[in-house]
């Protein structure tokens, strides 16, 4: 069965992907700092609930990046690079798989490139690929 999306829903698991990313990123170079301190300072004595919530912090955002990333793949998008927040659907163009590109800031799907050429070799998506691939944007 197909299943239809809009780029802003894509957008939207993208934007959610980045957040959940950043804030396991933060609580675990958080977790990594009180670690250390604790090691130099040869184990002393600490409260675990500052760590322990830290640790909660981090799993749970493991988990919604995991969600928004299933959602992102459900569209039928590959992320490419979430860092800047790069994604490939696949096409047909002149009966090769080809790649939509889009990349978050961008207002619409208006690239391509071949399966080998990567974002390097991005092209503008003209009529002719309109009218050859049978893709409306």
């Amino acid at each position: 069965m197909s299943r239809y999306f809009t780029l802003a829903e894509v957008e939207r698991a993208l934007r959610d992907a980045l957040f959940h990313k950043a804030e396991y990123q933060k609580a675990d170079d958080q977790i990594e700092q009180t670690l250390n301190r604790i090691r130099s300072s040869g184990g002393s004595r600490v409260n675990p609930g500052p760590l322990l919530e830290l640790r909660s912090t981090r799993d749970t955002s493991a988990v919604a990046l995991k969600g928004a990333l299933e959602r992102i793949e459900e569209a039928g998008a590959m992320i490419k690079d979430l860092d800047i927040g790069l994604i490939d659907f696949l096409a047909q163009y002149r009966g090769q798989d080809v790649c939509l590109c889009w990349k978050l800031g961008e207002t619409r799907i208006a690239f391509w490139h071949g399966m080998e050429e990567g974002f390097r070799g991005r092209k503008p998506i003209d009529d002719e690929f309109r009218e050859t691939a049978g893709w409306k944007s």
